[in-house]
């Protein structure tokens, strides 16, 4: 029968799933057993396997999602089908973070999908994780132990000391109906964003309230949630920000055209401070560069200097791979200028004083290494699997693989 299998699955990532399911689920369940047989293969005998796996084979499938020694995404696949035996819970609880990506996710969703309450605080750091995938599963294992117990009794497992444990308490306070503007005011920006984000969704509290709320809220962050909060609903809040002084994040280094082009382009992570955000709303930013005309008029600059401009690339052209937010410029002494798609600024890694002469002289605006190094607070970015605050250049000058 293993050629049946085969023939269903003839290479990674190809699987005909019809002759798949024809196949006898205790085969499938034995194949699955063979550790020696390839694991793409097996992994996809286990999503065949779903709702109809043989209580003779129960024990052995077990053990290898017990096994250490067993290819992690067979494990995970496993947990998802067979996530729900009792007998597997003493060896789920056991468990710790795993360096297998994805495994211990799967093991804390199957304690959610049994009912551990024990597994409540750790699913409530997991759904407060910036990965989407993540979040999603501590908050689907979150509702399943809600179903189960109550959400007064998973709150009370979890607690409220923590940011993601309030996180939690305020999901479930608005699906009650309670107004969460309070929580504006919580002294963590995730806290006080998942509550504003909520409040968007619900409607709760009404504009009137918000509007309230944005003149007599306790801090000035709970004041600009509610603004945002009113912006996110389709209201015009320029004159509220005036009202409450315009606060914004202050950077008197940065560059006013440098500031409205990072505004325009980035829309601000969950972590992003509410300045950022209002300032968003209520500044009108000009708008994108033409950037095939902005780019003639680069290389027309450093040809009239005679650098003998190459033709620009984009960077992800550059580096084989990725995309990003500017175009390189290769000279012909060896060096190479770089040109932000987000406005006329350039720069260049060896502060080439002829091309930056040239460049200032057609209205770029230099980025040197001193404003380069800028960090901008209260504005993560995501950049290689973080989230951030980056530095004047790297925004700019931005590549992501």
């Amino acid at each position: 029968m293993s050629e049946a299998i085969d023939n269903a699955i003839p290479e990674a990532g190809k699987s005909d799933e019809v002759k798949l399911l024809a196949i006898d689920a205790n085969e499938l369940a034995g194949y699955v057993i063979q550790t020696g047989r390839p694991w793409w293969r097996r992994r996809l005998c286990v999503a065949a396997l779903r709702g109809r796996v043989p209580e003779t084979r129960v024990v052995g499938l077990l053990n290898r999602i017990r096994d250490p020694e067993e290819t992690s995404e067979i494990r995970i696949a496993l947990l998802d089908v067979l996530g729900d035996r009792s007998e597997l819970l003493p060896w789920l609880q056991a468990q710790g973070e795993s360096d297998a990506l994805g495994l211990y996710e799967a093991t804390l969703k199957a304690r959610g999908v049994l009912g551990d309450l024990t597994a409540a605080p750790q699913l409530s750091t997991l759904a407060n994780m910036l990965r989407g995938r993540q979040r999603e599963i501590g908050e689907a294992a979150l509702d399943l132990l809600v179903e189960r117990h109550g959400a007064a009794a998973v709150e009370a497992a979890i607690g409220h000391e923590r940011p993601e444990d309030r996180v939690f308490a305020n999901r479930m306070r608005s699906r009650a109906g309670a107004d969460l503007s309070a929580a504006f005011a919580d002294p963590d920006v995730g806290v006080a964003r998942g509550a504003c984000d909520l409040v968007i969704s619900s409607g709760i509290p009404d504009d009137e309230m918000l509007l309230d709320h944005v003149v007599t809220g306790p801090t000035t962050d709970s004041r600009l949630w509610a603004a945002y909060a009113l912006h996110r609903r389709g209201r015009d809040i320029r004159e509220l920000w005036h009202a409450i002084d315009s606060p914004r994040v202050e950077l008197p280094e940065l560059p006013a055209d440098v500031r409205a082009a990072i505004v325009r382009h980035y829309p601000g992570e969950t972590r992003t401070d509410p300045r950022w955000l209002v300032e968003q709303a209520c500044v009108d930013a000009p708008p994108p560069p033409d950037e095939e005309a902005q780019l003639a008029r680069a290389v027309a600059a450093l040809d009239a200097a005679a650098l003998a401009p190459r033709a620009p690339r984009p960077i992800g052209e550059v580096n084989q791979q990725g995309e990003g937010t500017y175009h390189v410029i290769e000279l012909g002494d060896g060096s190479a200028v770089s040109v932000s798609n987000l406005g006329a600024f350039a720069g260049g890694e060896d502060d080439n004083p002829r091309a930056r002469a040239a460049l200032e002289g057609a209205g770029f605006r230099w980025i040197d290494d001193e404003l380069g190094k800028l960090v901008i607070p209260g504005l993560p970015v995501y950049y290689f699997r973080y989230r951030d605050a980056l530095d004047l250049w790297t925004l700019l000058f931005y590549w992501q693989d």
